[in-house]
């Protein structure tokens, strides 16, 4: 049984639908009548003090103050207590792998995994996101403290000079995050939150995968036990592969041994989590266990001196002293750290939102920015590198049953305990484990490799923008690869923008329905009306590809037009003395008749009396755009062609209206529908213009 709708109704055109149904202010005519008064009471309102107003301004500011009252104690502390002890076992080798990819001591990591953890569980938004030491972030800190303090060829370590590289090396790591933070609150301050949707999902996911290809090779020389320089800038992942190949035969038998026995372990384990997790309470922390394991073995059979294994070394245990980063090195850092800030945010917010939508409350982008500005700016003064949310974590966290920001606080518990008692126990600590760790973390980032197919079938431009993105970082370097990745993500926009679609309309039979001829050959034309849609905005971008499309569809050209402009010229000419000849001598012109016929001949061609552009699809024109329009009414005017509007939106309408459009064309030829306008047409074509106009569907 299929339904039916039947409408009796008046034709509507813009003026009179707005008398009938719009707001008696003209739809912002009182808001710029009440002028000052409004804005005056506005502000008032705004900048109104009380104590509801400071209440509210600190829980939103604070969210602490907001989730801490509401806490279900008995049903939620459980299950943060397990999943925030899980994922600070799991900081502690993280942390410290980290830290080698920043190219800083292993201790730097720590206080890196304890400092953001703390700050963003009071200004976050997300429950269930870890925050502290990511790959990525760390990878691209490292290229910058790289550049600014390369590894000598040769160093004592034991030497003054060992621990002045390494005051040099992390005051540049945490001037970075300075700056980043800085940033971040900057950004917050401009409600900027919204930047972060220019990386797209696409983008998004191939920068974290070719990344990871980068984080790999930068570990080889650890897991190999080669020591050599770290390269930077274009083409830095295949210097680093040809300087690991060059130097194979120096290769550390030991280290490479104890490398391939830890991937052995790591590798099926964190399959096993990863395939049974929803059965798994907590995760098997294998890291850790790895970390302990090793170092016990290391501290017994002497690993260092007699196999020259290469170990992490003195870990100082408490709390950093508050320190100034490097701000001098700020002009030299400024471009790495913009792309560091996006990236960190990007991936944060990201993650935010996923679990968000997974677990049915919201997050807000502009206070994840605050979050992450103040976690990176306090921080940066303890000796800590740029933080964000990190994929390993996170899923970590959401999987072990994390209700709440609170698990953050255990996390910071069991991270702050090894600060200040365990630390200076993994003094033996292998590095070549700690680079193990570092590549079996990637697991989820080189899986991304899945989405590929499913990508190229839902839209080809998307897979475009992730091979593009992918090949870009991975062939030349981290940040010059994102910003290409960016600006080609972009141009396709601009691209699909610049070549929308332009149609002819036609009507399903007996339906106010109108639809592409192309795509639906049932439809009809309405005979003396041409019908035109344009699936765009209407700028200066695209505004002769328009044009081109308009002209091609309604069949003129330039010398077209001309012609039928001189052939109506004449025929007015005509009609005038005809006219006066008729009046004064009573005399018919006969060959006034063959004439006309002649030029209706002329203009039957095509048979348009009217052209009707639904603006529907149009989200925004500019002044090039509306001038387009003046332009389009003016040349039919000169063969005698009428232009109607319908379906236009309002800030459409009134970029036309104030570019002069009505001046070319009637403001009754603007309709709400593209029915009503057909409606109309039809009806001035078949009898006098009347008052009661109806529309019958």
């Amino acid at each position: 049984m299929s339904a039916s709708v039947a409408v009796y109704r008046n034709i509507y055109t813009e003026d009179r639908f707005k008398q009938a149904y719009g707001s008696e202010d003209g739809g912002g005519g009182g808001r710029d009548g009440g002028g000052g008064a409004g804005l005056r009471e506005r502000l008032l309102l705004r900048c109104r003090c009380s104590r509801l107003s400071c209440l509210h301004l600190l829980r939103q500011r604070v969210p602490v103050f907001s989730w801490l009252p509401r806490y279900r104690l008995k049903k939620w502390i459980l299950g943060d207590t397990i999943a925030g002890l899980t994922v600070g076992i799991l900081h502690i080798p993280q942390g410290m792998a980290f830290a080698l990819l920043t190219s800083v001591a292993p201790i730097f990591g720590l206080y890196t995994s304890f400092f953001p953890v703390v700050l963003y569980m009071i200004f976050g938004t997300g429950r269930h996101v870890s925050t502290g030491t990511f790959a990525v972030v760390s990878l691209m800190t490292g290229s910058v403290v790289e550049q600014l303090v390369p590894t000598p060829l040769e160093m004592n370590s034991s030497t003054s000079a060992a621990a002045d590289f390494e005051a040099q090396r992390i005051g540049v790591a945490s001037a970075v995050a300075l700056l980043s933070g800085v940033i971040m609150l900057c950004m917050f301050t401009l409600q900027l939150g919204f930047l972060s949707t220019y990386l797209s999902e696409p983008i998004v996911k191939a920068f974290t995968s070719a990344a990871a290809f980068h984080v790999t090779v930068s570990q080889l020389q650890s897991m190999l036990g080669l020591r050599l320089p770290r390269h930077t800038g274009t083409f830095s992942l295949f210097k680093t592969l040809a300087s690991v190949m060059e130097n194979l035969p120096h290769t550390n038998m030991a280290e490479l041994l104890m490398s391939l026995l830890c991937l052995a372990v790591l590798v099926p384990v964190k399959e096993i989590n990863m395939r049974y997790r929803s059965r798994l309470r907590t995760p098997i922390p294998v890291e850790i266990l790895t970390v302990i394991i090793a170092t016990g073995v290391a501290y017994a059979a002497s690993l260092d001196s007699s196999y020259s294994i290469e170990i992490v070394g003195h870990i100082p245990a408490g709390f950093p002293k508050p320190r100034m980063p490097s701000i001098q090195t700020f002009p030299a850092i400024a471009g790495d750290t913009v792309a560091i800030t996006f990236v960190g945010y990007a991936v944060s917010v990201s993650l935010a939102m996923i679990y968000a939508d997974k677990h049915g409350y919201s997050i807000h982008p502009n206070q994840e920015l605050l979050a992450h500005g103040i976690s990176n700016t306090v921080s940066s003064f303890f000796t800590c590198f740029p933080s964000s949310a990190t994929l390993a974590t996170t899923n970590i966290l959401e999987s072990a049953g994390g209700y709440t920001q609170l698990s953050g606080l255990f996390t910071g518990l069991v991270v702050l305990i090894v600060l200040l008692l365990i630390g200076p126990l993994f003094y033996f600590l292998p590095k070549a484990v700690l680079a193990c760790i570092n590549v079996t973390s990637l697991r989820q980032m080189f899986l991304q490799f899945q989405d590929l197919p499913e990508l190229w079938r839902v839209s080809k431009i998307d897979f475009m923008v992730w091979v593009v993105t992918w090949l870009s970082v991975v062939v030349l370097n981290v940040d010059l690869g994102l910003a290409i990745g960016v600006v080609f993500s972009m141009m396709t926009v601009i691209c699909r923008t610049q070549r929308a679609g332009c149609s002819v309309l036609g009507r399903a039979n007996n339906t106010e329905i109108y639809r592409p001829l192309e795509k639906h050959s049932k439809c009809y034309e309405v005979p003396g009306v041409k019908i035109l849609t344009y699936n765009g905005p209407i700028y200066y971008g695209n505004r002769s590809f328009f044009r081109e499309e308009v002209s091609r569809l309604l069949g003129l050209t330039p010398e077209k037009i001309l012609s039928l402009e001189k052939s109506r010229k004449a025929l007015e000419k005509r009609e005038r003395e005809t006219a006066v000849n008729t009046v004064e001598g009573g005399i018919a012109n006969t060959s006034f008749s063959s004439e006309n016929e002649f030029f209706k001949s002329e203009t039957s061609q095509s048979d348009v009396q009217a052209v009707l552009i639904d603006c529907s699809s149009v989200i925004f024109v500019d002044v090039a755009g509306a001038r387009l329009f003046t332009q389009i009414c003016t040349e039919c005017q000169k063969i005698g062609v009428h232009v109607y509007l319908a379906n236009c939106n309002e800030s459409v309408l009134k970029i036309l209206t104030s570019s002069g459009l009505m001046n070319y064309m009637n403001p009754q030829h603007i309709f709400v529908t593209v029915h009503d306008a057909v409606m109309y047409i039809q009806q001035q074509k078949e009898k006098p213009p009347e008052n009661n106009t109806t529309v019958w569907v």
